[in-house]
Parts: C-alpha cells; sequence; structure tokens
C-alpha cells in the first residue's frame, strides 16, 4: 500500500469559491459574483436588469443573458463567493495549516479578473500579480508544489456580457495573453499547470434530448477552449520549458444498468461523449474518428481553420489530471429511481450508497477510471479533486468528529494504490475542499468537505475562525508513511 516517495500529496481550492475579496485591490467581476446562495433542492439564481431596467434573477445553470441586459448584483441578495472563506486574507494561516498536515502539493486556480478585470485591458492588474506572488512565494518557503489552475470557471464578467460565454473566436487571444502574462510573470515559482478545469463540463451535462442548437453551442464552445489551452501548452514550454502543463477532465465512471446490448452501446457512447472526446482532443492533439458521429448526431457544423488544427497538434498537454467523485450508471430503458450528483444524474445503483446530495460512493469506479484512461493516453495522472460534501458538526469542546470522510478518504486511497499496483502511473492526489470553501453547485457552507473547519455559514455569517477535524490527523498520518497507515 505504499506510494512512491515523490508522490504528491495535497489538497485543491478555487480561486471563486474560496479567495473572497471579490472587488477588492481592482478586480473584475466574474460570473459567481452575481450568482446566489442555493441548495440540494433549490437551484443559484443569476441577478441581473433587463433592458428596462428591472431587477430580475433566473436559475444559473444554463442562463443567457438576455438581449440589452446586464449582470447586477442587488443589496438585498446573498452572494456567498464575495466572501467565500477570505483566502485572501487568511492565505498564511492557512498555508501553515496544509504544511503542518505536510501537504507536498497544494492546487488553487487564478482569478482571471483579478488580473485583467474586464479581460481586455492592455495591461495587467499589478496588485493581482502581486497576490498570487505572495501566495506562491508562501507556499515555496514552506516546501509544498503550487499546481495551479489557469481557468476555474472564472471568465470575467464583462467577457460574458460582451461576447458570450466562450461562444466567439476572441476569447482565443485574450486567454493567450492572459496565460502568456502568467507564465511569464511566475516562471520558476509555479512548475504544473492546468489549462481548463472540467473542460468536458460543457457536454458532459448536457440533458440527452437538448436541442441541436444547445450541443452546437456547447461543442464550439469546446473547440475555442481546446484551441486555447494548445496554444498555452506551447506558450507555456516556450516561456519555461520546465513547465508540466495538463488537462483537467471530470471524471465519471459509467456503468451500464443492465446487460440489454442497447445499454452496453449506450454506456459506450457516454464514455465516448462525456470523457474521451475532450481527453483525446487534449491528450493526442486531434479530434476522435467517433466525433463524426457525435457532430452528424445534432447537424454540428464547426468553426475550425486549418491553424486550429495545426495548434492541437502541436499544443498536447503533458499530462491527464481529473476530478472523482461518484460513477454514475445509465441505461436506455424507464427507470424514475434516478438520482443526481455534480449536476449529473443517472439511475440508482443497486450496489452502491448515496450520499445526501445523491452522490454514489464508488471507490471501485476511481480504480477503474485510472487503469481506462492510463491504458489509453500513457500519460501521468494526478487525481486532482476527489472529496465528500457532508455536514459537520461542531462539539462543544470545539472538536470535530467526522469519521465518514476519513472512511472515504481511506477507500478511495486504496483504490488508487491498486491501480498503481496494476501499472497506473500516478503522480499526485489532491483532495477537494481540503478547506471548507462555498459549494460550487449549491453555494452553501453547510456542505463541508475538508480537513479544516472554517466559521461560516449559509446565512453569511461567522467568525472565519480555522478549526481543525478529526480527519486533519488522520491525512496528516496518511501523508506521513506515504499512504501505508489509513487506521483512524
Amino acid at each position: 500500500m505504499k506510494f512512491d516517495k515523490n508522490f504528491y500529496w495535497g489538497g485543491a481550492i478555487a480561486a471563486n469559491q474560496a479567495e473572497g475579496a471579490w472587488n477588492k485591490d481592482g478586480r473584475g467581476m466574474a460570473r459567481t459574483d452575481v450568482t446566489t446562495g442555493g441548495s440540494v433542492n433549490t437551484p443559484r439564481m443569476v441577478t441581473f436588469m433587463d433592458k428596462d431596467g428591472h431587477k430580475q434573477k433566473a436559475p444559473n445553470r444554463g442562463f443567457k443573458l438576455p438581449e440589452g441586459a446586464h449582470y447586477a448584483v442587488f443589496d438585498d441578495e446573498l452572494y456567498p463567493n464575495h466572501d467565500g472563506i477570505d483566502f485572501y486574507h487568511h492565505y498564511k494561516e492557512d498555508i501553515a495549516l496544509f504544511k503542518e498536515m505536510g501537504f507536498k502539493m497544494f492546487r488553487l486556480s487564478i482569478s482571471w479578473s483579478r488580473i485583467y478585470p474586464t479581460g481586455e485591458e492592455e495591461q495587467p492588474n499589478q496588485a493581482g500579480l502581486d497576490f498570487y506572488r505572495r501566495v506562491f512565494t508562501e507556499l515555496r518557503n514552506q516546501g509544498i508544489e503550487p499546481l495551479v489552475s489557469i481557468w476555474h470557471f472564472d471568465t470575467p464578467l464583462a467577457l460574458e456580457e460582451k461576447y458570450g460565454d466562450w461562444q466567439d473566436r476572441r476569447y482565443i487571444d485574450l486567454y493567450e495573453k492572459y496565460v502568456r502574462t502568467i507564465f511569464t510573470e511566475y516562471k520558476g515559482l509555479v512548475k504544473y499547470w492546468l489549462t481548463f478545469n472540467e473542460i468536458n463540463n460543457t457536454i458532459n451535462f448536457l440533458p440527452d434530448d437538448a436541442s441541436d442548437e444547445a450541443h452546437q453551442e456547447a461543442y464550439q464552445h469546446l473547440h475555442y477552449q481546446f484551441v486555447a489551452s494548445a496554444r498555452a501548452v506551447k506558450i507555456g514550454h516556450d516561456i519555461d520549458p520546465e513547465n508540466k502543463i495538463g488537462c483537467m477532465i471530470c471524471g465519471i465512471t459509467y456503468y451500464p444498468s443492465t446487460c440489454d446490448p442497447k445499454d452496453i452501446l449506450f454506456n459506450r457512447s457516454k464514455w465516448e461523449k462525456g470523457i474521451f472526446y475532450c481527453g483525446d482532443v487534449q491528450c493526442k492533439g486531434k479530434y476522435p474518428t467517433f466525433a463524426k458521429r457525435l457532430w452528424k448526431e445534432h447537424h454540428i457544423e464547426l468553426d475550425v481553420t486549418d491553424q486550429d488544427l495545426e495548434d492541437l497538434k502541436q499544443g498536447t498537454v503533458d499530462m491527464y489530471t481529473f476530478s472523482y467523485y461518484m460513477s454514475q450508471a445509465v441505461t436506455t430503458h424507464h427507470n424514475d429511481d434516478v438520482v443526481g450528483g455534480n449536476m449529473s444524474f443517472g439511475v440508482r445503483n443497486e450496489y452502491l450508497t448515496y450520499s445526501d446530495w445523491g452522490w454514489a460512493l464508488d471507490p471501485d469506479g476511481l480504480q477503474y477510471y485510472l487503469e481506462m484512461i492510463y491504458d489509453r493516453y500513457e500519460k501521468p495522472l494526478m487525481v486532482v479533486e476527489n472529496g465528500l460534501g457532508a455536514y459537520d458538526t461542531v462539539e462543544e469542546d470545539g472538536r470535530i468528529h467526522d469519521p465518514f470522510r476519513i472512511d472515504y478518504y481511506r477507500r478511495h486511497i486504496q483504490a488508487m494504490a491498486k491501480a498503481i499496483e496494476n501499472g497506473v502511473d500516478l503522480i499526485a492526489y489532491t483532495t477537494w475542499g481540503c478547506i471548507d470553501l462555498v459549494s460550487a453547485g449549491t453555494g452553501e457552507m453547510r456542505k463541508r468537505y475538508g480537513f479544516i473547519y472554517v466559521d461560516k455559514h449559509d446565512d453569511g455569517t461567522g467568525t472565519m475562525k480555522r478549526m481543525k477535524k478529526d480527519s486533519f490527523y488522520w491525512y496528516k498520518k496518511v501523508i506521513a508513511s506515504q499512504g501505508e497507515d489509513l487506521d483512524d
């Protein structure tokens, strides 16, 4: 069960869910700044002013800004991401806690609008550059390797208002300017980079009955991001040959719900559309053969140039990284027992248990995914998100007992060890929300992932005090033993 001595143990956060300071030091707005809180049963809402100047809000998922409208922040709404967990002012304290746990790697993201507030400035925001330099320097001083997501659902809001969400080719050049800036600025401080977080979500979470128009927009969105990612890889290598740049896929292990051949074929199509389509382009530098079938199904006509195809060929990633939270059972048969989690849905798998938020708990699915993906691409792998959102209770003595979280991580670490034993080149594991943060899907704080509890609540109250959970001490022991000691 022992992992390699150079294995990167650590944790992960995202700027928009943790930093706070949403309007400080020249930062521009992002979509999360106009997104309210929600719950497992109520959607997060986007707030905006319509063309007639009236306050409006609509469910965030799939929202498109109406013609003549503009995004707006309202005084009578609560926006959880405005404060996050105030990592912006607590980063030294938090990094010290990560060091105490023994982290070898810490994954975080850069907020694009903290560097280029509207995305179109000629010069970057120096205060934003300085902030991330301080964070990366502090990590280095503590012996922790930064793993940096360049885009984690964090497009400058001004660009969304002007061009739509990656529906315009001009995004590629703007992203290129942004990555050139940060690769140059942080040369020698950051070695490991990820271009787009969970890039496959764009098509992975499209309903099977989504319109041809929705599919056209999704595939075009992806193509522009593929080209931008490929250019970023080449720029990053040119600026510093030591850079290691990866893709980041939302990893879901799909199972056929029955032995019906139609379910077997449907399951294969879920892998192709949801997982392999993006992985193949970013790892192999070209569209897979089944892409033509996917496009034909929805009459897709992509804006693709010869230069785009050359860029894809020249900009393949150095490593494959992914999130893994759950598996999903799929079927062509009618089944009303549907479960949902992480914004995706499937039918209930009778062999698995589920979290309070409908996520299938399936460590075997992680082993399956690791072995499937490594066999396909033969590139180093990182599990850069894995975790369990759950309710935590602070006892009267201040302690926080979370044996369910410890058990979740233990089983997933065991699954990784089996995959490594079977020949998979897995080099890193950064648990999601290593410190409690705002949930991306629901906007809640009660849905907690961390080894570190943050005194922040769904109504916006709290002291931001950091407290160690039982899992903090357990993960510290796991890291110290290189994954060998997994007992409570």
